[in-house]
C-alpha cells in the first residue's frame, strides 16, 4: 500500500435499480458521513454488525476508515450525491473491529492470521438502501483492489443470524467456505477469479444496466428542450417527430422565449413541468448544455439526450459531471437520437426523415449517417427496427449498453452495429460472446484505412496493427464483421430470412451459363466450395431439366427451362445432403416460356421454407437487395451481385461454424510461477523507472517463470568467457553461434550483430573481437548458443493494447516475418479454440502438419508456447511488448531461439469491473 491509497481515482457503478453511485477510497473528510452512517442505523443493525451496540462503536470504526494510509489496509465507500451510503474495507495485518455483521448494515471482523495473503473484510450498509446491491458493488469493487495488492483470500466473521450477509458472501461467484462455532459463522472466500465468478458479475451488470436504461428507452414521459418556432430546428424536428410517431406518453417542450410550439404548450424550465420527465432530450447550443444538465439532474430527470454537437473539453466535462452526480444515463452527444418502435410506445426522439418501421433489428451508431442508412435500408427490406440509438461522440451508453438491453427486450433478433471505439473492449467481447449465441451480432468495421503498420520497435508491434486488433475481436466474439454499410445489409437480409448452412458447401442453379460463371467466381473468392453433384443426383437433375442442360457446379438449366422445371431442380438440390446452400442466379432471356418473374416465383411459390439458405441472383435487378416475399410467409432473399450473395452465404456458414464449437476454455498450465514473474518485472522496473527492454538474463528468467522452452545459451562478457561457454554448449557438429548486445539493439541481423557456424576457439574468439572492434561502446556481452538444428522458423509475439488489452501474434517467423506478414492474432487469454485458431489461420499452416513430406512439426509443443506467452501477458499489466523471433519447431521439439521483451511502469486494470465508462 502506499501513501496516495486514499487518492485512489473514483469510479461510477449502477446499482441493481441502475441508480448510479460513486465508488471511491476512503478519505480524512469523511469521518463525519462515517460516523453518521453507523449512528443512523437500527439497534438491530448496530448489533448485527458490531455483535454488540457500544455508544463507541460508530466513532471507533470513522477513526478506523479515516485513519492516515497504512500498509495492508483499504476502504472504499459508495456515495450517491455526495452521501455516504456504505463502506467495505480489508486489513491483512490485524483485525478490522473485533465483530461485524454484513449486508443488513453490517460488515465483518475477528481475528487475522499472519499471512499476508489473507485479509479480513468488513460491510456496512445504510439502513433504508438494503437489497439494492450496494454491499455486493463495493466487495465487486474491493476484490478487485485485493486481488492488485497480492491479497488472495477474504475472512469474516458474522453472526448465523445475518442471513443478508451470508447470503451476499454465498451469491458473489466465488468459492466460500463456513466454520460454524456457536452463534458466530467464519467465513472463507477465495479471491481466484474464474468464469463462474466473472459470470456472476456480469448476470448482476446486465441486470442494473438495463433498468438504467429504462427511463432513455421506455420513459413514461420525455421533454424536449429547445424545441423552437423556426421551422428546420433540430430541436422543433424532434418535437414533431415525437409528436407523429405516436409517442403513447407524456410529451412536454421547454423554451422560455415561446408560450407553444407546433399547438403544444411551452414551459420555460424543466422546474416548472407538471411532474418529472424520464427522458430529458437537449437541442440548445453547447454553451448551455451543462447548466441544463444540472437542472435536469436537480429536478429528479434521470436520461438525457444531447443531440447538441461542438462541446469543448470544459462543457463536456460539466455534462458528464452532472450526469453522474444526478445518476442520469446519457447519449450523445453529437448524435441524432433514440427510438423505440414497440407500439404501446412509439418512441422516435430523432430528426431522421422519416420513422423507421418497427420490426426485430436493434440498431446502434457513432455516425448519425450510417444510422439513417441502415434505418432506410431495414425499413425497406420490411426487417425493420425494434430499437435504435444513435450514439454520438459516446460520453456513456455504449455499444455494450445496447446489446444488452438487445438481450432482454423480447423483441429483437437480429443486432447491427457501427463503432467506431471501444470503451472496454475486453467487457464488450464477453457481452458478445453471450449474446451472440442468441441472435447475429452484425458490425461494420470501420476505420481499415487507418490501419497501415505503426513506426515500431519490434515485429510484434509493427505487425499488431489496428484492423488486426479488431479482427481478433470480433472474431473471439462470434460477431459478423463485414466491410461496408452495404455488406452489412446485404448479409442482414439473409440471415433475417433463411436457416443457417451447415458448412461451405454450394449448388449454383442458373439459366444463363454466364451468369453461373460469374456466380462460381464469386463463391470461390469468398472461400465457399463448389462439390460436384454426385452421379445419382445428376442423372435425378437431368431428368427433369430441359434437353441441352449441364448438370455440374454450376447447374446450367439453360435458357429454356420452365418455372415447375425450375422449381424441381432447385427442390432436389436443397435436400441433397451433399450441399449446405443453393444459389439461383436467374438472367430475364426471350426463350424460356416462362417469364424471370415466373421463375423467381418456382422460389417463393413452389415450396415451404427449405431446410438449407436458398438465395437469389437477378443481375437486372435495381437495388443491391430484396426480400422477396414466400407463400408460406417467409422471404427469399434476392440480390443484384452475385458476389453480395457469396460474401453473405460466407458470412452465415462462418455464423454456423462459430455456433457449432462450444464455448472455449482458457488451459490450466503446470509450471508457472506468476509470483516470481512479477517480481521480477518489480525490480526491473525499480532499477529502470521508465521501463525498456529486458537484457538476456532477466528475459531468460521471466520465461523461466513460465517454462518457456529455450535454446540452450550462456552469456559471454570476455572473449575467455566465450570460449568456455562454446566449448560446454557445441553440439556433435561443434558449431555455435554468437549475438552481441547492448542495451538498446533490437534487430541483431540488420546490425550485423550475429555470428553463425563458429567452428573451433579461433574462430570464436575472432568473432567476440570483431564485437568489441565494431561496437566497443556499446557492447556489454555476447549471447553464446548452439547451431540449432534445421526446423520450420516461426514467429510469436504479444502486444500491449492499451484499450484491447494483450494481442498474441503467430506466423511465419525469421527475418522476413515482417515482409512476407502472414500473421494471425487473437486476444489474450488465449482458449483452447483461440491457440488452434492462430496455428491454422496463417498462410504458412500447412507446414506445421506435414506438406510438402516433411512431417508435422510438435503441435502440442507450440500451443504450449502461445498458452504460456499469453498467461505471461495477462498476468503481467507491465509487459508492453514481447518477440519470440524465431520459435524454431521440429517434429520432437519447439523452442525459442531469440526473445525480446519489453516493460513499462503500468498498473493493472481490472477489465470486468463493475464500471461506467
Amino acid at each position: 500500500m502506499t501513501d496516495d491509497d486514499h487518492d485512489r481515482p473514483l469510479v461510477h457503478a449502477l446499482l441493481q435499480d441502475g441508480t448510479t453511485v460513486c465508488i471511491r477510497s476512503v478519505r480524512p473528510g469523511d469521518h463525519e458521513q462515517l460516523r453518521g452512517l453507523y449512528e443512523e442505523m437500527s439497534p438491530e443493525n448496530l448489533r448485527l454488525r458490531f455483535f454488540s451496540m457500544s455508544r463507541r462503536s460508530a466513532e471507533m470504526a470513522a477513526d478506523r476508515a479515516c485513519a492516515p494510509s497504512r500498509p495492508g489496509y483499504r476502504a472504499l465507500l459508495a456515495e450517491t450525491q455526495g452521501q455516504v451510503i456504505g463502506l467495505a474495507e480489508y486489513e491483512t495485518g490485524g483485525a478490522t473491529s473485533g465483530e461485524a455483521g454484513g449486508g443488513s448494515g453490517g460488515g465483518t471482523g475477528g481475528e487475522t492470521g499472519e499471512d499476508l495473503g489473507t485479509a479480513e473484510i468488513s460491510i456496512a450498509v445504510a439502513d433504508g438502501l438494503h437489497h439494492r446491491g450496494v454491499g455486493t458493488l463495493l466487495v465487486e469493487h474491493l476484490v478487485s483492489a485485493a486481488r492488485a495488492d497480492g491479497v488472495r483470500t477474504f475472512t469474516a466473521d458474522a453472526l448465523s443470524e445475518n442471513h443478508e450477509v451470508l447470503r451476499l458472501f454465498a451469491d458473489l461467484g466465488l468459492r466460500t467456505s463456513r466454520h460454524f462455532e456457536g452463534p458466530e459463522v467464519r467465513c472463507t472466500i477465495e479471491l481466484a477469479e474464474d468464469d463462474t465468478y466473472l459470470a456472476a458479475v456480469e448476470t448482476r451488470g446486465r441486470g442494473a444496466d438495463v433498468a438504467s436504461l429504462e427511463p432513455l428507452l421506455r420513459p413514461e414521459a420525455v421533454v424536449v428542450i429547445g424545441a423552437g418556432r423556426r421551422p428546420g430546428s433540430v430541436g422543433r424536428a424532434l418535437l414533431h417527430h415525437l409528436q407523429e410517431g405516436g409517442f403513447t406518453r407524456r410529451l412536454f417542450a421547454v423554451n422560455p422565449s415561446a408560450t407553444s410550439v407546433l399547438g403544444m404548450r411551452s414551459y420555460p424550465s424543466v422546474s416548472a413541468l407538471p411532474r418529472i420527465p424520464d427522458l430529458a432530450v437537449l437541442a440548445i447550443p453547447a454553451a448551455a448544455v451543462p447548466a441544463t444538465a444540472e437542472e435536469c439532474g436537480k429536478a429528479g430527470v434521470r436520461a438525457l439526450l444531447v443531440v447538441t454537437a461542438g462541446l469543448d473539453a470544459g462543457q463536456a466535462e460539466g455534462l458528464l459531471g452532472a450526469c453522474r452526480t444526478y445518476g442520469m444515463r446519457l447519449v450523445g452527444p453529437n448524435c441524432l437520437g433514440v427510438s423505440n418502435t414497440d407500439p404501446e410506445l412509439g418512441l422516435d426522439a430523432t430528426f431522421a426523415a422519416v420513422h423507421p418501421r418497427p420490426g426485430t433489428a436493434g440498431v446502434a451508431v457513432q455516425s448519425g449517417g450510417v444510422g439513417i442508412a441502415l434505418l432506410d435500408g431495414l425499413s425497406r427490406l420490411g426487417i425493420g427496427v425494434s430499437s435504435f440509438a444513435s450514439l454520438g461522440d459516446k460520453y456513456d451508453v455504449s455499444g455494450n449498453d445496447m446489446l444488452q438491453w438487445w438481450e432482454s427486450d423480447g423483441r429483437t433478433d437480429l443486432a447491427l452495429l457501427h463503432l467506431e471505439s471501444f470503451g472496454n473492449p475486453r467487457a464488450f467481447s464477453r457481452t458478445a460472446r453471450r449474446v451472440t449465441r442468441r441472435m447475429p451480432v452484425l458490425t461494420v468495421d470501420a476505420g481499415r484505412t487507418d490501419a497501415g503498420r505503426r513506426a515500431a520497435a519490434s515485429h510484434t508491434a509493427a505487425a499488431a496493427t489496428r484492423t488486426m486488433t479488431r479482427q481478433a475481436l470480433f472474431t473471439q466474439a462470434g460477431i459478423t464483421a463485414t466491410r461496408s454499410v452495404g455488406e452489412l445489409l446485404e448479409t442482414a437480409a439473409l440471415l433475417y430470412a433463411q436457416p443457417l448452412p451447415s458448412g461451405s458447401r454450394v449448388a449454383i442453379v442458373t439459366n444463363a451459363g454466364g451468369a453461373g460463371v460469374l456466380a462460381a467466381d464469386a463463391c470461390a473468392e469468398a472461400g465457399l466450395a463448389l462439390p460436384a453433384p454426385t452421379a445419382e443426383l445428376a442423372d435425378d437433375l437431368l431428368s427433369v431439366l430441359p434437353e441441352g442442360a449441364a448438370v455440374g457446379n454450376p447447374v446450367d438449366a439453360t435458357a429454356a427451362v420452365t418455372e415447375e422445371q425450375l422449381w424441381e431442380c432447385v427442390e432436389r438440390v436443397a435436400r441433397h445432403p451433399g450441399f449446405d446452400a443453393v444459389l439461383v442466379a436467374l438472367v430475364p432471356t426471350a426463350v424460356a416460356t416462362a417469364t424471370g418473374d415466373d421463375l423467381v416465383r418456382a422460389l417463393t411459390d413452389g415450396s415451404a421454407r427449405h431446410e438449407r439458405p436458398v438465395v437469389v441472383v437477378r443481375l437486372e435487378q435495381a437495388l443491391p437487395v430484396e426480400l422477396l416475399p414466400a407463400v408460406d410467409g417467409g422471404t427469399v432473399p434476392s440480390y443484384a451481385e452475385p458476389g453480395a450473395a457469396a460474401r453473405a452465404l460466407a458470412h452465415a456458414a462462418h455464423r454456423a461454424a462459430w455456433l457449432s464449437r462450444p464455448a472455449g476454455i482458457v488451459p490450466d498450465l503446470a509450471d508457472v510461477d506468476t509470483g516470481r514473474a512479477r517480481t521480477v518485472a518489480e525490480n526491473f522496473l525499480l532499477a529502470h523507472p521508465d521501463g525498456g527492454w529486458l537484457d538476456p538474463r532477466t528475459c531468460c528468467e521471466l520465461l523461466d517463470c513460465y517454462s518457456i522452452p529455450q535454446l540452450d545459451w550462456a552469456w559471454a562478457e570476455t572473449e575467455d568467457d566465450a570460449v568456455i561457454a562454446a566449448e560446454r554448449l557445441r553440439g556433435p557438429d561443434g558449431r555455435v553461434v554468437m549475438k552481441a548486445h547492448w542495451p538498446g539493439l533490437l534487430h541483431k541481423t540488420e546490425q550485423g550483430a550475429v555470428h553463425l557456424d563458429l567452428q573451433g576457439d579461433a574462430q570464436v574468439r575472432a568473432a567476440f573481437r570483431d564485437f568489441e572492434t565494431r561496437f566497443g561502446g556499446l557492447l556489454t556481452g555476447a549471447v553464446v548458443q548452439p547451431l540449432a538444428a534445421r526446423g520450420t522458423e516461426l514467429f510469436a509475439g504479444v502486444v500491449q493494447d492499451e484499450v484491447f488489452g494483450p494481442l498474441v501474434l503467430f506466423g511465419l517467423g525469421g527475418t522476413a516475418t515482417e515482409v512476407l506478414a502472414d500473421h494471425a492474432a487473437r486476444l489474450a487469454p488465449l482458449t483452447d479454440h483461440d491457440v488452434h485458431d492462430l496455428i491454422t489461420s496463417p498462410r504458412c499452416a500447412p507446414l506445421l502438419f506435414g506438406a510438402h513430406g516433411g512431417g508435422p512439426v510438435d503441435l502440442e509443443g507450440l500451443e504450449q508456447v502461445l498458452l504460456r506467452l499469453s498467461r505471461m501477458a495477462s498476468d503481467l499489466p507491465q509487459l508492453a511488448e514481447a518477440d519470440f523471433n524465431p520459435v524454431l519447431a521440429t517434429p520432437g521439439a519447439v523452442s525459442v531461439l531469440d526473445a525480446r521483451v519489453r516493460l513499462l511502469p503500468r498498473r493493472a486494470q481490472d477489465p470486468y469491473l463493475r464500471r461506467l465508462r
